[in-house]
């Protein structure tokens, strides 16, 4: 039997990786699932390959780029965990005080690729910061199976706690103009939608990708801008759209949704094989425009 090209593997493969990603399935029944289509053809190497992420690809602006300062700031979290950490990358050719953009990573901690993005703001005149969940139990272990694992065993409002204290504390930088926004991914996207609920003067703009909407109570609270970018194919996350889409409209918060054709959960992050070039290129480019309109 020949073995078929990595360009062929299945929707399914990418909703199994996906329900495993949250918590649904195990590595073992994820596993398992990718053995029926060994069966058929596929070659095991081929689809972790495509599946999981290789961070080697993601790095699109280096750490040692002249034009930004990359370091560790920790910060209190008095209702949290106690003290948190986050990677502040700053631009260095600019002087003054800077647009804040904090930078939320997906359910695993802050890996390779969400730092990248750090770094690209940074490089195009933010100053960003991206803190890392798991900093309580030694920040991220160097893999995201890992790093899922430990996430998955915090408190939950706790780590919310810590990113509202992370927003407080980087809002109020000596290089930070007071014009504060978000973006995030997956779990990250959650984050940004409940830090525009939680405290309605709390950030100004937000871009949530493919990220699940805060809980309803919180929702009338909503007076950030909002870019709400979602997959095509991502049908747990649309899903929840409809029914914030209306509670948005009731709050009166300003907001734009863009949905990517044919793109699938996590189509921006370029370590895995999800990610979807052009999709991505144009969500980041009206990311950009976004944060340009509304911190300047």
């Amino acid at each position: 039997m020949s073995k078929k090209s990595t360009s062929d593997i299945p929707q399914e493969a990418f909703d199994w990786y996906d329900e495993y990603a949250h918590g649904g399935i195990d590595r073992r029944s994820f596993m398992a699932k990718l053995a029926t289509l060994v069966a058929v053809g596929y070659s095991m190497t081929a689809l972790t390959s495509a599946l999981l992420p290789n961070y080697a690809l993601a790095e699109q602006v280096s750490f040692n780029d002249d034009e930004i300062k990359a370091t560790y700031k920790t910060f209190d979290s008095p209702e949290g965990y106690g003290k948190g950490v986050g990677y502040l990358v700053t631009p260095t050719n600019k002087t003054g005080t800077l647009p804040v953009v904090l930078v939320i990573h997906e359910n695993r901690g802050l890996n390779p690729y969400v730092k990248d993005v750090a770094r690209r703001l940074a490089k195009v005149g933010y100053l960003a910061f991206a803190p890392d969940a798991l900093f309580p139990l030694g920040g991220y272990p160097g893999n995201d199976d890992e790093g899922r694992a430990m996430q998955k065993t915090m408190d939950a409002a706790k780590i919310q706690h810590d990113f509202v204290a992370a927003a407080k504390f980087i809002k109020k930088h000596h290089r930070s103009n007071g014009k504060l926004g978000a973006i995030g991914f997956c779990f990250g996207g959650y984050m940004v939608n409940y830090l525009a609920a939680v405290e309605s003067d709390l950030i100004i703009a937000g871009v949530p990708f493919y990220g699940t909407p805060a809980k309803k109570e919180l929702r009338k609270n909503i007076k950030a801008s909002l870019l709400i970018q979602l997959a095509e194919l991502d049908e747990r996350v649309n899903n929840t759209w409809p029914e914030y889409e209306s509670d948005l409209k009731m709050a009166k918060a300003p907001y734009q949704m863009q949905i990517y054709k044919n793109a699938k959960h996590g189509f921006h992050n370029d370590s895995t094989g999800r990610y979807d070039k052009e999709n991505a290129k144009l969500a980041w480019h009206r990311t950009l425009a976004f944060f340009t309109e509304k911190l300047g």
